[in-house]
């Protein structure tokens, strides 16, 4: 688009997007905001929606955003000029939320809240090849100046390593005839625009599947972004640092939007709200109590009022935790066994962003 038009764009932050549950979000983090200087870390700031939310509504909060995707940064930093040093923007991917609670010289953040998944800016940016509903170069990186895009994935995976992709971020049924299409169109010629993986992928499936479910190449781009942008991974080793920089008393909210990534921010909640004691102790040792409290009830999904008012909200499912006291120490040790145990070969180079930390989690100081 013309860059005046695209600059007038950036700038209406607030018309573009309608953020998900947003006054839920805030009334779960605005308890643990309270004290003046209290910290919330916005791992997804995206076009600031919820972090303008917690700034007005809890005027002793200040809040740090991150984001991989510098569009994001630059439009969210715009609408958000009016807060002065109650905002400070950070480049990075949210994995890396140890190191930037860090730099910023805090020994722990009292609230951290993470809405995952592509984001209306990345959706509704037409050349960043998120949507299969228009033509782009299939390109699906959240931070578009760095690592391999969707293009160089469908061009240089093998069969067998489209097929994982496939069933195991896209849950496509048809995994293996959609990697065998992909692969036989390649020899053709190179993968480089959306609208023909979308008339490809419907090619592959039966006719009789396609008849519901909306469009049959939805599953193919969800797989696609998600290995493009390491999407799982991050989280995998984003939660337990996000839990770890919370102070005692500071409160998680994560809203998910499928069940990849909810089942990964339920394990970790879990984790922390259950008594790591052995079932058959009489007595509950001090050190095995929780050290989470979860403060929803299951997830919690979009009301009526909520689909009527953002039809994205549809998948959303919303989780939340206060901290009740320090990460017992083999608790830790566990996690960072976690972290360094020999995991499968990715079969793609690393995605982009900032090399992403792998050390043991820091408890953060009460």
């Amino acid at each position: 688009m013309p860059g005046t038009e695209r600059d007038e764009r950036r700038g209406d932050a607030a018309g573009r997007h309608l953020p998900v549950l947003l006054q839920r979000c805030v009334d779960l983090l605005a308890p643990a905001l309270e004290a003046p200087g209290a910290t919330l870390v916005d791992c997804t700031l995206g076009m600031g929606g919820h972090t303008e939310a917690v700034l007005e509504q809890v005027p002793t909060a200040r809040v740090i955003g991150i984001d991989r995707d510098p569009e994001a940064i630059a439009l969210a930093s715009r609408r958000l000029a009016r807060f002065g040093d109650r905002f400070v923007a950070v480049h990075a991917v949210y994995d890396e939320i140890e190191d930037v609670v860090e730099e910023q010289g805090l020994p722990g953040v009292q609230g951290v809240l993470m809405d995952l998944g592509v984001s209306s800016l990345q959706l509704d940016e037409v050349d960043r090849g998120f949507s299969y509903a228009h033509d782009a170069p299939l390109d699906m990186r959240m931070d578009p100046t760095t690592g391999p895009t969707a293009a160089d994935v469908l061009n240089t995976y093998d069969e067998a390593a489209l097929v994982r992709i496939l069933r195991e971020y896209g849950e496509e049924r048809f995994a293996p005839r959609v990697a065998r299409a992909i692969v036989r169109r390649r020899e053709q010629r190179p993968w480089e625009r959306s609208a023909e993986l979308v008339d490809v992928v419907r090619a592959a499936i039966p006719a009789a599947t396609r008849q519901t479910g909306g469009n049959p190449a939805k599953r193919t781009f969800q797989a696609l972004r998600i290995e493009v942008n390491g999407e799982l991974a991050v989280l995998e080793r984003a939660v337990p640092a996000a839990v770890a920089v919370l102070a005692v008393g500071g409160r998680i909210v994560v809203e998910s939007y499928h069940s990849l990534e909810d089942r990964l921010v339920k394990r970790e909640l879990a984790r922390g709200a259950t008594s790591s004691a052995p079932p058959d102790l009489p007595v509950e040792p001090e050190t095995h109590r929780p050290y989470l409290r979860l403060l929803t009830r299951g997830a919690e999904e979009a009301d009526g009022a909520e689909l009527e008012r953002n039809p994205r909200s549809a998948s959303v499912r919303l989780r939340a935790a206060e901290r009740l006291r320090p990460t017992p120490d083999h608790v830790l040790r566990e996690i960072a066994a976690q972290e360094s145990a020999p995991r499968r070969p990715a079969a793609s180079r690393p995605a982009g962003g900032r090399p992403s930390s792998s050390h043991r989690p820091q408890e953060a100081r009460p």
